[in-house]
């Protein structure tokens, strides 16, 4: 593993691509402690002034408690051959098992954070806005009706941009 600290204007992605067809590993913790999730939902862009990553959890996930006593995250992003270890950390929970030691993932320490060595490029970021989705902001109710009928609500997480690494394996 050789992780290369980039400057996020260099780096080459469709964010399009990123998130809804690769998907990514969202992370919060320590290397000691700490839970990932599979996300295929979210953004990348820029608010405040500053390059910024958007990615919503839901409440009932183990990852949303991490994401709440810990100020760092990090996104992280795989080669197509990992697909598999996204679909499970995506439909186990933490809580029940070790989804690193499941998927042969290697956890490692970044910027007081965690990711993965196996991760394409990674952002480090640190959390500067959190809000409750809630049911009267829907302005098309066939969202509200399809994707939370029987599941909790998301929180919405901005995360500042603090770092960008690139596996340059």
């Amino acid at each position: 593993m050789a992780f290369v600290k980039k400057e996020i204007a260099d780096l080459q992605i469709n964010p399009f691509t990123m998130i809804s067809k690769k998907w990514f590993l969202l992370s919060a913790g320590t290397l000691e402690d700490y839970n990932t999730m599979t996300c295929s939902w979210g953004a990348v862009g820029e608010i405040w002034n500053a390059p910024s990553v958007t990615a919503y959890v839901r409440t009932n996930r183990y990852t949303h408690e991490y994401l709440e006593k810990n100020q760092l995250f990090t996104i992280s992003v795989f080669p197509e051959e990992y697909r598999k270890a996204l679909a499970f950390c995506g439909s186990h929970s933490g809580r029940d098992c070790d989804k690193a030691k499941e998927t042969g993932l290697t956890p490692v320490g970044l910027e007081n954070s965690i990711s993965f060595a196996q991760a394409e490029f990674i952002f480090v970021c640190e959390k500067v806005y959190r809000q409750p989705m809630q049911a009267d902001g829907f302005l098309d109710p066939e969202n509200l009706g399809k994707f939370y009928v029987k599941d909790p609500m998301h929180d919405l997480y901005i995360g500042r941009i603090l770092a960008v690494y690139e596996n340059e394996r």
